[in-house]
Parts: C-alpha cells; structure tokens; sequence
C-alpha cells in the first residue's frame, strides 16, 4: 500500500459491541464485560478507546470521588495492559431522571446543577485515563415544544456551561457531537455549524472543536464530507465518527460505507486531503451490529468498518488526479461522474 500524509489511529467504544437492544425490542445478544471488548481492541488493531463516564464507573452518581476514582484506574490499568489509550470521556447526560428535561439547558436550576457537577465528575475520570479530550453529545439540549424554552437563553446556558469546564480544568479540551434530532425533536446546536459557531463563544476557543458523526450529518440533510471540510476549514475537526446511514430515519450507525460507497470516499478523501490525523486525531468508528446478527460475530462491523476505510484511502491514493482535473476545467461532470464510479468498482476507464 502507499504512504500516505495522514497518520490514521482507530477508535471505537464499548457500546459498539451491544446486545442489540432497540427502542422497541429487547436486547438479544448477551452483555460482554468491558474488559473483553478491552482485548478485543487490540486483536482487532485499534489503539484506542473511547469511553462515556459510566462505561468507566458504572452507576458513579451513586459513589464516593473516591470509589471513582479506584474504579477509573482499574480501567487505566487495563488499557496499559493492552497498550490501548483513552480517545476521550463523554458524561453521559440522557439516561438521568434530573436531565428529562435537558442537561445544562433544563427549566429546573437543580438538575443544570446535577449536569455541570456529573460533567465535572467525567474530567476527573478523564484525567485518570490520561486524555484530556471531553465529548459533549447535547442529546436533550432543545425541546419538544418550542414555548417550553428560549433558544437564545438555552445557546447561552450551553456556552455558560462550557466555560465553567473550561475554568475546572485548564487542560482540557471540549469537543461537540451535534446531532439535528434524537431523543429531542428541537435540538438547539443541530449541525456542525452550530458547533464551530458557538465555540467561538466561549472562554477559550482554542479549546473546543467539534466531532463530526456520519450518521448525525444525513440526519441534517447534509453531506458529511463537507461537515468535515467545513470544520477543517477552521482548524476544529479533533475527532470523527464514522459510519453508514440509510437516509433520513432513526440513527442507525451502519458499518461504514455499507450503505453509500461514494459518500464514504468522500469522507475518507477530505481527512486525508486535509492532514487530518497528523496531530494525533483518531478515525473513531461508531458502528453497531446488525440487530439479527449471531453474537459469535459481534467484532465484524468493527473490522470491516476499519477494513473499509484502509480500502476507501488507497483509493484516494491512486486516484488519477490529472483526468480529474482536466474534465473540471472541461466542465464536463456526466464524464467525472462516470470517471469516479469506474475508479470506486476497479473497472478501467477509457
């Protein structure tokens, strides 16, 4: 295979080996400690791991700084013991009785406290892991009904809260997931244009960026190569996750490029046009398992996913960059579009 520019390192978490549970159904797979899906990173050629609070601390709203933090360093240690590092940690804010209503953006002063407390919680669990990288996934930031809460009052309360993690620890750097729908049908910071906006709001820009989902930018309508290239544009793509997404319906986290080839290419294309990967940033892979799939093949999407990217970059690589360029000076875009399909199925163009 060619060098290439980009220093790709994978990514995934634990939840990307579930028991297949939907909205609607029961799971059907049975659990796997996190020590397994652990190991299983390494066998599978991923260097690091990306954690929500919980997926470090089980049930940590019910323990002492010091539980958590005993339970946070055995998971260090297990990393170690792989040579597996922590991507990030994301306090996982939706599945609390205090965040019905919305985490930093709630109408009740009591449950934003119990949001920015369990936040500041997953910077010290972070700290323990050795990442200073905070995932904010605004799940229920918005509403289901627009008179319940201002939108101005709720970008502000979200920007107040960010510079409060900002102040909580110097080191640290926030990345945002946005996501235009789901759980909330009024999410308040729905694309990644919403994110770069408000990062430039808060205390320190330089520290907060954005992490661009495949998945999220479909359900917006959008192409999620150029979410890519608009956050790279402004330096604050820190991290992506990539999968596959069958139009717009529930969030479906298919394996990558199973669903669209070319709009994988794309996104492939843009990170390694654009450097990304060469200060650190990860290919993180929020794939799941087909529900019906047998659980004695629960790693498959996972390595394909990684598979197909590794294939999706060397097509990239070879890419025949003087015929491209000469049919967009010639405007002739019926011939480049035939010419990148041929180069996508292996079959010669002429």
């Amino acid at each position: 295979m060619a060098a290439y520019k980009g220093q790709y390192r994978f990514s995934f978490g634990p939840w990307n080996i579930s028991e297949g549970a939907d909205p609607f159904g029961p799971p059907v797979r049975q659990p796997i400690p996190l020590a397994k899906k652990i190991k299983l990173a390494r066998k599978l050629q991923f260097e690091l791991v990306q954690f929500h609070d919980d997926d470090v601390v089980p049930d940590l709203d019910s323990k002492s700084s010091s539980q958590i933090a005993k339970e946070a360093r055995k998971v260090k240690k297990m990393l170690n013991d792989e040579g597996l590092e922590a991507e990030f940690v994301a306090p996982r804010l939706w599945f609390a009785p205090e965040t019905i209503d919305g985490a930093y953006t709630n109408n009740d002063p009591k449950c934003r406290r119990y949001a920015i407390t369990r936040t500041k919680t997953a910077i010290d669990i972070a700290n323990i892991l050795g990442t200073r990288k905070i995932v904010l996934w605004l799940a229920r930031e918005g509403t289901y009904i627009r008179e319940s809460k201002i939108a101005r009052i709720q970008v502000l309360q979200i920007r107040d809260a960010i510079n409060t993690f900002l102040e909580y620890d110097p080191n640290i750097c926030i990345l945002i997931e946005p996501k235009p729908n789901e759980p909330v049908d009024s999410a308040i910071i729905s694309t990644i244009g919403h994110a770069v906006g408000l990062s430039y709001m808060t205390a320190d820009p330089s520290r907060v960026g954005v992490l661009v989902e495949t998945a999220h930018s479909i359900l917006a309508g959008l192409d999620p190569s150029d979410d890519m290239g608009y956050a790279l544009a402004h330096n604050k793509l820190w991290s992506v996750h990539l999968n596959d997404q069958g139009g717009l319906k529930f969030d479906q986290d298919k394996t990558f490029g199973s669903y669209n080839l070319r709009r994988a290419f794309n996104q492939v294309r843009v990170l390694e046009e654009y450097g990304y990967g060469r200060k650190g940033e990860c290919v993180g892979l929020d794939v799941q398992m087909m529900r019906t799939q047998k659980a004695s093949g629960n790693w498959k999407h996972l390595a394909y996913s990684r598979e197909r990217f590794l294939f999706l970059l060397e097509k990239v690589a070879t890419l025949d960059r003087k015929i491209e360029e000469q049919l967009i000076r010639e405007r002739d875009y019926e011939e480049l579009d035939r010419f990148i399909l041929c180069h996508l199925m292996g079959k010669k163009y002429e």
